[in-house]
């Protein structure tokens, strides 16, 4: 594999392998993210595999040579920690980027790449019941429609906007069919010929599906359709279609016993996928691109590193174990080794 694999942790910043995993290394001194930092979420530039956005402790952070450095973005969110990042798939100038706690849960765009940003007028609680201060778990654009993109909060809602951030609706509201307003992620699959236009919306304990453009979602229990789990995580599409997702879940947070499943029917069935080793916690975060969809890497809440060569049917941990995992990502470019790297070897 030619590339460079990123983890994003709290407590170590950003770990990084230019050689397929059997060395790996921090980022160096002086960088805007410290080497024991918290790195909350990885975005790779669909346009540029060279420039990776990194939400960290100090705010957004941009490399433009593969995660080998970091520069802040000058913004309204230096100094908040930042848990979501996404690019827009139909413009990837268009940047969303999503705060939480211990900072104050708010939303940001940039429409020249992440170069600029600015506070966006939606307002969201600045307390919740079940994690004292809400953080934006998830940010989703809809891959066809350049002017859609959802953002979810735990705890706070599923929010939508149809015109590029100007304005947001939320979504979870009573008589719709979402369960629960604490979202840990949303994933927006592409209508098809034989198919409408897919919303997924993960809550703590659900999977809530829409095909009539998020008028109307049905609910369904994680405790009945996985095998007694609830704690339902992240969700993966892997192609193009939507046809085929990942799903992460676990017996809490962070857990003891996880699961990843795998459908090849957008969602509508789920097969347990082979675990050649057993996680020590729930899987938080997946990681791939669209370069290579047979690769896939997942991270656990206590550090377990997972890799899959086959679409994420069958998986195996890595050598290396890291801090918390909250973010992975592969970039086809082979980002430079720092003259003098901190290795953790």
């Amino acid at each position: 594999m030619n590339g460079t694999i990123l983890v994003g942790t709290a407590g170590q910043g950003i770990l990084r392998s230019v050689d397929d995993g059997a060395t790996w290394h921090r980022l160096g001194l002086k960088e805007a993210i410290e080497f024991d930092g918290t790195v909350r979420a990885l975005a790779v530039d669909p346009a540029d595999p060279s420039r990776v956005l990194a939400g960290a402790d100090v705010g957004i952070c941009l490399s433009t040579d593969g995660g080998a450095h970091f520069q802040r973005m000058a913004s309204p969110a230096d100094g908040q920690t930042v848990w979501a990042l996404a690019f827009s798939p139909t413009d990837p100038k268009l940047v969303l980027a999503g705060t939480g706690a211990p900072s104050r849960a708010r939303m940001y765009l940039s429409r020249d790449g992440g170069l600029s940003w600015e506070l966006l007028n939606v307002e969201l609680p600045e307390f919740c019941a079940g994690v004292h201060r809400p953080r934006i778990l998830t940010i989703a654009f809809h891959p066809q429609r350049a002017g859609e993109a959802w953002f979810g909060v735990e705890e706070g809602g599923a929010w939508r906007t149809r015109d590029a951030g100007d304005s947001w609706e939320r979504i979870d509201t009573p008589g719709r069919g979402i369960n629960n307003g604490d979202i840990h992620a949303i994933a927006v699959l592409p209508a098809t010929a034989d198919a409408p236009a897919k919303h997924i919306v993960v809550t703590v304990n659900s999977v809530c599906e829409s095909t009539d453009d998020a008028e109307s979602f049905r609910s369904h229990a994680s405790k009945d359709r996985f095998d007694g789990l609830y704690y339902t995580r992240t969700v993966q599409p892997l192609d193009a279609d939507g046809r085929t997702l990942l799903l992460a879940i676990g017996d809490g947070t962070p857990g003891s016993r996880t699961r990843i499943y795998r459908s090849e029917d957008r969602g509508q069935t789920w097969a347990q996928t082979l675990l050649n080793t057993a996680p020590n916690s729930t899987v938080w975060a997946f990681g791939m691109h669209a370069s290579d969809r047979g690769l896939l890497f997942a991270g656990t809440k206590y550090g377990h590193l997972l890799r899959s060569t086959n679409g994420g049917r069958s998986w195996f941990k890595e050598w290396r174990d890291f801090s918390e995992i909250t973010s992975v990502a592969w970039t086809p470019f082979v980002a430079p080794v720092h003259a003098h790297p901190q290795s953790i070897n």
